[in-house]
């Protein structure tokens, strides 16, 4: 899927840039939904920090450390990209304590 505000592209010709055209989407788009799970998980362990609930602090860092280490695993994030988020995430929990 491209934005709206780019110009179309030329389909290729060959058989396998077709091919490669396709999975390189289907690739993409698994990345952004694993990415977007991991952003989301953030902003859950953000509101739990900032309600003061040491329990659901806990619980959204659990989650989010678990599936910032599937992503990185899968390769949708890098793997300082994602130790980064994780002592991001360690830091935000360590302050509500």
């Amino acid at each position: 899927m491209r934005p709206a505000n780019m110009p179309p592209s030329r389909m290729a010709n060959i058989a396998s840039q077709k091919k490669r055209i396709a999975r390189s989407e289907r690739e993409r788009t698994e990345n952004r939904r694993v990415t977007t799970i991991v952003k989301t998980r953030f902003r859950r362990l953000e509101q739990a920090v900032a309600a003061g609930d040491a329990d659901a602090a806990d619980t959204a860092h659990q989650a989010l450390v678990s599936r910032v280490d599937k992503a990185v695993q899968a390769g949708a994030l890098h793997p300082n990209n994602g130790a980064r988020k994780k002592s991001r995430a360690a830091r935000l929990r360590a302050s509500i304590s």
